[in-house]
């Protein structure tokens, strides 16, 4: 699907013209056109790409195939820009969508192949305010890098509020069965976001040094903030990772430490019951001349001893706070 904004004089004029007159508006001086190709068809490929736009053919070759990273390449008339767009749910985890602008004096060619809710929220933007003034498509481009970049708060927040719930079973006895997964998937998402994240950085930092002729001095102050926007992301990322790491070990250092205190009580009760296992051992030997078993009070005497004895060892242990 074609969807086209055209500005005269950097005001709105029309939207959605007929695309046989696409070449003829491009041509006059004052027009300014953006073009976004959304789940394009090979014709309208075809019409747009190379007909109208005439870009190079590994530029086009570049755009509708997938590229695993960002890319930023400068042509004679033209910019082109590869970025990606995130989406995150707890059921598919972190997908990107492709997006391919191509950033002229005069125009913004973009390109995807799924639909993409920042541009189209640009798209809603621009259409239910025609009368904003745009003096450039560098402004159009930085209107969809910013909402991408917006895009990325839903995400944070759903693995925010995932290291909240990890953090909470730590302190609630969460079972290691369900902490050791949720752990390493977390970790998993979290180190997936830095590298998408990373190279878009780099990108937009690129931008940022206004060297690139098709970005006005006007909008690089914007792109900074972009840059940043990003930047915090990648660290927030990083705080996060460590912080979970944190948390493990704090998991760990609590379980050793119950664990410890099982087997001080297991211990404490083993030493309340030495005196009846040494007493009792002694008395229980079979020998044929034990004088200590033939005296008259001998059984109460080996009972008491074995009382006293218990009760020594327990309040011994109580004032050393072992039990």
């Amino acid at each position: 699907m074609i969807t086209t904004l055209v500005y005269r004089d950097t005001r709105f004029v029309a939207s959605n013209p007929p695309v046989e007159t696409l070449a003829a508006l491009r041509a006059e001086a004052n027009v300014m056109l953006w073009v976004d190709l959304a789940a394009p068809t090979d014709a309208e490929i075809k019409l747009v790409l190379e007909n109208l736009f005439a870009f190079h053919p590994l530029a086009i070759e570049d755009c509708v195939t997938d590229s695993p990273l960002p890319k930023l390449e400068e042509y004679d008339d033209y910019l082109y820009l590869v970025m990606h767009a995130v989406d995150y749910s707890r059921a598919d985890k972190f997908t990107t969508t492709e997006l391919d602008l191509f950033l002229g004096k005069n125009f913004l060619v973009t390109f995807h192949r799924q639909p993409l809710k920042p541009v189209q929220a640009a798209l809603d933007r621009y259409l239910k305010s025609p009368g904003t003034n745009v003096r450039g498509p560098d402004r159009f481009a930085h209107v969809i890098l910013d909402l991408m970049v917006e895009a990325y708060k839903p995400a944070l927040d759903e693995l925010h509020r995932e290291l909240d719930e990890i953090e909470s079973g730590v302190l609630h006895q969460m079972s290691a069965d369900e902490l050791f997964p949720r752990v390493a998937g977390l970790r998993k998402e979290l180190s997936a976001l830095r590298q998408i994240v990373r190279p878009q950085r780099e990108i937009a930092a690129v931008l940022t040094q206004g060297k690139n002729r098709f970005i006005r001095p006007l909008i690089v102050p914007y792109l900074r903030d972009l840059a940043e926007d990003l930047s915090r992301i990648e660290a927030q990322a990083g705080a996060w990772a460590e912080q979970l790491i944190l948390t493990f070990r704090v998991y760990l250092n609590k379980s050793g430490h119950e664990a410890n205190l099982g087997i001080r009580v297991l211990t404490g009760i083993t030493a309340i019951t030495l005196p009846v296992m040494i007493i009792g051992g002694w008395y229980g030997m079979n020998f044929d001349r034990m004088h200590e078993t033939e005296a008259p009070y001998s059984y109460f005497i080996a009972l008491a001893l074995m009382l006293a004895g218990t009760v020594g060892m327990l309040f011994f242990l109580r004032s050393k706070k072992w039990l």
